[in-house]
């Protein structure tokens, strides 16, 4: 028996994953929703595809050579988009492996860990003009998506744009960005967390 439910392809399926973060995703003290059985450790495959779809759509106007992300649970998603796309998938790496030439790099304060980290990638893998659009799971305060900005930028690529399946818009991520003239497309905005009570936008 699937453990997870089929869905409607004629149905809101940003809706699918609003409810579906209301029945299965745990809020914990300090603004943290746990997503971990069916985006983030746990996936859901299905779900998955109909979010991708749904970055497909939205980002249909747009020329894009490369999908971005940053390990590791920016990657099913990314991975997702870009077989629908047919464009290849690059994810920056939380650390600098000794064998890599060209590494463009930048660091990421990690809200969640506490700490300051690395993020590279292959200056081969991000070139000069190429148009980019990044994807990830989440956006809250906007630190890994400034790290990729700055990634970007340095191999004189152009981004296209960022989709998040998630965004707390509570917050400073996401003003932030759109205040630096990028475009954001969030498929499910979470507008309070408070008392572990999950609204949305």
């Amino acid at each position: 028996m699937n453990k997870f439910p089929i869905f409607d392809k004629k149905s809101d399926k940003m809706k699918l994953l609003r409810d579906r973060i209301l029945r299965d995703g745990r809020c914990l003290e300090g603004g943290i929703l746990k997503v971990d059985n069916f985006i983030n450790h746990q996936m859901d495959p299905l779900l998955m595809k109909a979010m991708a779809d749904e970055f497909v759509k939205r980002f249909a106007g747009d020329k894009i050579d490369k999908i971005v992300t940053i390990e590791a649970s920016g990657i099913a998603p990314a991975i997702m988009v870009g077989y629908l796309l047919n464009l290849p998938v690059v994810f920056a790496k939380k650390r600098v492996p000794s064998t890599m030439d060209n590494c463009l790099r930048t660091k990421v304060y990690s809200f969640t860990k506490s700490r300051e980290y690395d993020i590279c990638v292959s200056g081969e893998y991000i070139n000069k003009g190429e148009r980019i659009l990044f994807i990830d799971d989440f956006l809250a305060n906007g630190n890994a998506a400034k790290g990729i900005i700055d990634l970007v930028a340095q191999a004189g690529a152009e981004l296209v744009g960022m989709g998040f399946l998630i965004e707390k818009s509570f917050q400073q991520g996401g003003d932030y960005l759109r205040s630096q003239g990028v475009r954001v497309e969030s498929l499910a905005r979470i507008k309070s967390l408070s008392d572990c009570k999950i609204e949305f936008l």
